[in-house]
């Protein structure tokens, strides 16, 4: 299965990159997978997305849990929510 991810904001400033494509394992079926997976890139895709700090996802431009399984072709946007005031 190969997906587009989207990284906006802080998310693309911290990962030096807006997007990517990626092909995954087989082992990769849901959106939470796919967040485990880019954490044990270390660094500060670990640290990202060590439980700590919050983020959004959101599938073909609809808001997804994390247990949602990924279709083949999707774009997924990363990002972190954002509070008005």
């Amino acid at each position: 299965m190969k997906i587009k991810v989207l990284y906006f904001a802080q998310l693309r400033e911290k990962f030096g990159l807006s997007e990517e494509d990626i092909q995954l394992p087989e082992t990769v079926r849901t959106a939470r997978e796919l967040i485990v997976l880019l954490s044990i890139r270390g660094g500060v895709w670990s640290e990202t997305f060590d439980g700590s700090q919050a983020f959004r996802i959101a599938m073909n431009q609809e808001m997804i849990p994390l247990d949602t399984p990924l279709i083949d072709g999707a774009e997924l946007a990363i990002f972190r929510p954002v509070t008005g005031g």
